[in-house]
C-alpha cells in the first residue's frame, strides 16, 4: 500500500471512530440487546472458549460469552464503546482493546470462535474483515455473524438515509450487503465449511410510533447523526428526512412492536 493510500485509510479510519462516538451508540445496543445471547448460542460458545468479538461496541457479545464462561477479547475501532462495556461490567475478565476489523493485532489461529454483531458489516473494505475473521480463528474453530439485511428495516432505513448522506469513500462497500447470504459467502469461500446462512427478525417495541424511533435515531446513532449534520444547512431537507425516517417506522410498527429482519451466518474454519 502506497504512502498515499495509507495516509487515505487512516484518514478514514478516524473519521470512522468519530461516527460512532457520536451519540449514544450504546443505548441503540441495548435496543438489540437479545442479539448478544442469540449469537453466542448460534456459535456454540462454552466455558474455556478463547473468543474474540469483533467490533464489539459496548460488548453486545463479549458480555454473554464471558457469563458463560469464555475467555472473551472484546475489540472495536472506537475506545469510546469499550471503555463503556467495561464500566458497565468491570468484573467479566474481558479484555478489552482498541483494534481495527481490519487488521487485528493477533496472530494467526488465535481463538477458538470469531464472532461479530452488526459490528464488521460497517467497516468499509469487507474482504479484509473477512480475511482477518478466518485468520485470528484456528482451523476447526467457528465463525458467527448477525447482520442487518438489505430488505429488513434497518437495510430500508439505509435506504432511506442515503440520499441526504455524505457520499461514501471511494472503495468502501455497503454495510448490508453483509445481511446477502451470497455476499458472505463469496467473502469466506473454501476457506470455512458447514456454513449456515438463516434470517430471523428481532422484535423490537420500545417505540410507541414512527417519530419517536426517528427522533430516538437521530439524537443516537452515528450514522444518523452523520447524515443530518450533511443536510443542517438546509431545513426543507432536513424536514424531508425527519417524514421518511417517521414514515418507513410507522409503516413497521404493527400493534407497537416492530421486526428487524438480520442474517445470522456460522461456520466453521477449515483444517
Amino acid at each position: 500500500m502506497s504512502i498515499e493510500n495509507i495516509t487515505t485509510d487512516q484518514a478514514l479510519k478516524a473519521k470512522h471512530r468519530a461516527l460512532w462516538a457520536s451519540g449514544d451508540y450504546p443505548a441503540v445496543a441495548d435496543v438489540i440487546t437479545p442479539l448478544g445471547p442469540r449469537l453466542a448460542d448460534a456459535a456454540a460458545i462454552g466455558p474455556g472458549d478463547r473468543v474474540v468479538d469483533i467490533a464489539a461496541g459496548a460488548g453486545n457479545v463479549a458480555i454473554p460469552a464471558a457469563r458463560i464462561g469464555a475467555h472473551v477479547v472484546a475489540t472495536d475501532l472506537t475506545p469510546e464503546l469499550l471503555e463503556i462495556g467495561e464500566f458497565r461490567e468491570p468484573d467479566l475478565g474481558i479484555i478489552w482493546r482498541t483494534a481495527d476489523a481490519e487488521d487485528l493485532p493477533f496472530d494467526q489461529g488465535s481463538f477458538d470462535v470469531a464472532v461479530s454483531c452488526v459490528g464488521v458489516m460497517f467497516a468499509p473494505h469487507h474482504q479484509r474483515c473477512a480475511d482477518e475473521l478466518i485468520r485470528v480463528c484456528r482451523p476447526g474453530g467457528r465463525i458467527g455473524l448477525i447482520n442487518w439485511t438489505p430488505t429488513g428495516f434497518i437495510g430500508q432505513l439505509f435506504s432511506v438515509m442515503k440520499p441526504y448522506a455524505p457520499p461514501p469513500p471511494p472503495g468502501a462497500s455497503p454495510g448490508v450487503l453483509w445481511g446477502d447470504p451470497d455476499h458472505v459467502r463469496t467473502l469466506l469461500d473454501d476457506r470455512v465449511h458447514d456454513i449456515t446462512a438463516t434470517t430471523e427478525s428481532l422484535p423490537v417495541s420500545r417505540f410507541a410510533d414512527g417519530a419517536a424511533f426517528r427522533d430516538f435515531f437521530k439524537a443516537t446513532y452515528g450514522p444518523a447523526i452523520a447524515t443530518y449534520k450533511a443536510i443542517g444547512d438546509d431545513p426543507t431537507r432536513v424536514a424531508e428526512l425527519d417524514a421518511e425516517m417517521a414514515a418507513l417506522a410507522d409503516d413497521h410498527i404493527d400493534k407497537g412492536q416492530m421486526e428487524w429482519e438480520y442474517l445470522l451466518v456460522t461456520a466453521t474454519v477449515t483444517s
